[in-house]
């Protein structure tokens, strides 16, 4: 294998321009012709993960096989390669910064003054090299966090001009910015990249390629001027324009051969045109569905965009392969009640019930979970999700009045989610939870063993409470059967209604592990279940 190739890629103008869809989609291409290729995030602030960071802002915390609680472009990255990431894919400057301190605390700096240079930026750089040196990747795509001028990227800025120094044709910079439109003068504006690009020339940093947000198409004209002010060619000038769907970007990107830009500077062959056909099938399947069906996604985060991010690309992964368009109504678990719980709900041919922390909206998810439950509706709850159809059916079916999780009533006489017993006298917050991929063993002739067809499986965590195993016989007793159980703790990870069309809990995280390429089964045959309650209603 050839010796590991850098890909750096930055951001100006503005933040939220998309630099994981572009570093997402130029890894896709680079793997379509048959490289290897890998993608890591460097994120600017100070947390050492983003496991403690509010979803108003940061939005979701994506979780790796490893335990690793990260940035939620690891999601897409895995989403576009179906390749899995880890830690080393994710780190953040508070990582950088402990992992310093550390080792100055252990001595091994030999009583050197630590400095930003060269300690910070070598602990960055041998965080970007440390996927390299693995051996399995030809090209590392790296982005850095926020947006070039910004105080908290100088570091990263800095490590990327030093490793251009020393690794010279084995680099490349792909800086992505944005080309506003002037309603007003009718007019595309270059100056806002050109002085993006100023900024990172100032800091000893010259772009390779310039990737131009916009939401009109650029002319050449605009292109040579922006590679006349920016020291690019005209042809390595690409136009991201605005797209139907994120997905859209990979096949947008090949016709501007973005890839090809890169594979130029970084001389490597690219005579082999990148294969995408699956890709493009799914799009095919995507954008002409036969069928549509209305789902409710309950939670307390509904209003931000980000904040369900893996569960609604998983509907989008789903909705492909059942070549159904999927209707996602977004319903405030805070502002549901009994009084308009009908009128909210009513219509849907199913009803998702989303992961959370804390008691805020908890009494609008049990509801639903009850509505779903009662109208024969499919129904999945995911983590705090399955633990709110739990509380219910032990509320209304069994008769256990003040049923709750212990994380939100630590008085319930009816603890049926409690706190995993090694986590009780843990105060911490940060890296205590049950993270990463974990063993579930399904029970024969269950319905969830007829959506994986296989009887041990491996999905993704991110939870303190556990049903509550007191309470076990009650409910298999009642109708709702522990499906799927870890075979080393003996914790309950699936539950299954046995008298309802469709309603599943999963105390795992399922949006976690779809791809395109690969549609989680449970939410294919979530949306299947809704068509057929449709057909059937």
């Amino acid at each position: 294998m050839s010796k590991t190739k850098y890909i750096f890629v930055t951001g100006g103008v503005s933040s939220s321009l998309g630099k994981g869809i572009i570093s997402s989609s130029l890894a896709k291409l680079l793997v379509a012709r048959g490289y290897t290729a890998t993608i890591q995030k460097l994120d600017p602030y100070i947390n050492v993960d983003p496991g403690t960071l509010n979803p108003y802002e940061h939005g979701e915390c994506y979780v790796t096989n490893d335990g690793a609680e990260t940035d939620l472009d690891l999601g897409h990255y895995e989403r576009y390669s179906n390749a899995s990431t880890s830690q080393a894919n994710n780190i953040t400057t508070g990582r950088i910064y402990q992992n310093v301190i550390n080792k100055e605390r252990r001595g091994d700096y030999l009583g050197e003054t630590v400095q930003v240079i060269p300690h910070i930026t070598d602990e960055i750089k041998r965080s970007i090299k440390a996927l390299g040196k693995t051996g399995k990747y030809e090209f590392v795509i790296t982005e850095i966090g926020g947006t070039v001028g910004d105080i908290e990227s100088l570091p990263y800025v800095e490590t990327v001009r030093q490793m251009r120094w020393e690794m010279g044709r084995n680099t490349a910079v792909v800086h992505l910015t944005l080309v506003p439109y002037l309603s007003a003068s009718g007019e595309l504006k270059t100056k806002p990249t050109q002085h993006s690009v100023k900024t990172l020339q100032e800091q000893g940093v010259q772009p390779d390629v310039i990737v131009c947000r916009t939401e009109h198409h650029l002319n050449q004209g605009l292109r040579r001027k922006i590679a006349l002010f920016c020291n690019v060619l005209a042809e390595s000038v690409i136009e991201s324009i605005d797209v139907e769907t994120i997905y859209d970007v990979p096949i947008m990107m090949r016709k501007e051969k973005l890839d090809v830009q890169v594979l130029k500077r970084l001389e490597m062959p690219y005579d082999k045109k990148p294969d995408l056909k699956n890709w493009e099938n799914f799009l095919r399947k995507l954008k002409n569905p036969k069928d549509e069906v209305k789902l409710g996604l309950v939670g307390k985060y509904v209003e931000l965009q980000d904040a369900y991010k893996s569960i609604n690309e998983s509907f989008v992964h789903a909705s492909a392969e059942n070549e159904c368009h999927t209707d996602v109504k977004l319903i405030h678990s805070e502002q549901v009640d009994e009084n308009n719980l009908d009128d909210l709900l009513r219509g849907l041919d199913g009803i998702l019930v989303a992961p959370g922390f804390g008691d805020r909206g908890i009494d609008g998810k049990i509801l639903a979970a009850k509505y779903a439950r009662e109208n024969n509706i499919p129904f999945l709850g995911i983590c705090l999700g399955m633990q709110c159809a739990v509380i219910e059916f032990g509320r209304n079916v069994l008769g256990f009045s003040d049923a709750h999780s212990t994380e939100m009533d630590p008085k319930t006489h009816y603890p049926v989610i409690d706190l995993m017993e090694h986590q009780k006298k843990v105060c911490d917050k940060g890296g205590t939870m049950r993270l990463g991929a974990y063993p579930c063993r399904i029970k024969k002739n269950s319905k969830i063993h007829s959506i994986y067809k296989k009887q041990t499986i491996r999905e993704r965590h991110r939870h303190r409470y556990e049903f509550n195993n007191a309470y076990l016989k009650d409910y298999q007793n009642a109708g709702m059967i522990a499906a799927g159980i870890n075979p080393k703790d003996d914790l309950v990870e699936i539950m299954e209604l046995k008298d309802h069309p469709w309603f599943i809990g999963v105390q795992f995280h399922p949006e976690y592990q779809s791809t395109v390429a690969e549609p989680h089964p449970l939410f294919v045959h979530f949306v299947k279940a809704a068509m057929d309650h449709k057909k059937n209603a």
